[in-house]
């Protein structure tokens, strides 16, 4: 008859019920061992996270570093572009000031022949002619051409190209006008013609 007390796993190991140090008991592992197995392997679980994360990091270094290089490069192309498109516009309206100043210098001769014209009586009546001057002299006002030169007016060598002076002190002014200057908007577009005297 079978001794209850006795065990009937005493030499076969650990019973299907027993936990993990009963088993590691059965086994032949002691406690030490098992728990240094244990640290072992959550101290590689550790390290591979570590480097997975430090991975995930470099990565995110590499990522935003090169966001960086592409913000420098579109900041650097936005910039050459507006300096671009202001040496454009900038030209544009050199080209059209230009083009403007270039049709009233045509324009300047018909002037002087009104303005003879005038000296001579022939636009004092009302007629064709001094219609005609009327409205040629209103298109250069429309076009922001303006005339300058006048009797004692200070001598401006910037502005006057003298042919005479007659003067003798230090203080000049224009005695007469041979030929009126012109001005578009600040530009000057022709020099005035003037003989040099003193002042009245």
């Amino acid at each position: 008859m079978t001794n209850p007390t006795d065990n009937p796993f005493d030499d076969r190991g650990a019973g299907p019920d027993a936990g993990p140090a009963e088993a590691a008991a059965a086994e032949g592992v002691d406690d030490a061992a098992f728990d240094d197995a244990v640290d072992a392997d959550a101290a590689a679980q550790a390290e591979a996270d570590g480097a997975e994360a430090g991975a995930v990091d470099d990565e995110a270094t590499r990522l935003r570093s090169e966001l960086d290089e592409r913000t420098e490069d579109l900041q650097r192309v936005s910039a050459e572009f507006a300096n671009y498109r202001r040496r454009v516009d900038r030209d544009r309206r050199l080209d059209r000031e230009l083009a403007k100043a270039s049709i009233a210098g045509e324009l300047l001769n018909l002037a002087d022949d009104l303005d003879r014209a005038e000296q001579h009586g022939d636009l004092s009546a009302e007629g064709p002619l001094k219609a005609f001057a009327d409205k040629f002299r209103n298109t250069l006002d429309t076009l922001k051409v303006t005339a300058f030169g006048a009797e004692g007016e200070e001598f401006d060598p910037a502005i006057h190209e003298a042919v005479q002076d007659t003067s003798n002190g230090d203080e000049k002014v224009i005695g007469s006008v041979l030929r009126k200057g012109y001005r578009l908007d600040e530009r000057v577009i022709r020099t005035a013609m003037v003989v040099i005297a003193d002042p009245a």
